[in-house]
């Protein structure tokens, strides 16, 4: 079964572009509560981290090139960073991120939301 929806790629660029935006304002945030906000620290690193890697890559043009860019980044060893808490709980946290990215990839639904609060 075909989705009738078509690609908006420029709604996806726009998606990664919002995401990016406010996981910086959300690690931020986590900064400033200190300590136990570790883990949301790292999460939001982790979502920074893949919108940066996806948002100006000519891969958003074509869902299946996507998804395609999305298999590559999840079997990836490392995930080069700095300034993180815990390595392996980003890492934990990249590859869930991308995992839900192929999901919306794939459904091609999501998008349309850019809330700050999903």
């Amino acid at each position: 079964m075909t989705n009738p929806k078509p690609w908006d790629a420029a709604l996806v660029r726009t998606w990664l572009e919002r995401r990016y935006e406010v996981s910086r304002l959300d690690q931020a945030a986590a900064d400033r509560r200190g300590y136990d906000a570790r883990d949301d620290f790292d999460k939001a690193a982790a979502e920074e981290w893949v919108c940066r890697a996806l948002k100006r890559a000519d891969c958003t043009d074509d869902p299946a090139k996507l998804a395609a860019r999305l298999k590559e980044l999840i079997g990836q060893d490392e995930y080069p960073a700095t300034g993180l808490y815990d390595d392996v709980r980003f890492e934990r946290h990249v590859r869930a991120y991308l995992r839900k990215l192929a999901k919306m990839t794939k459904a091609n639904e999501g998008f349309e939301n850019t809330l700050r609060n999903q």
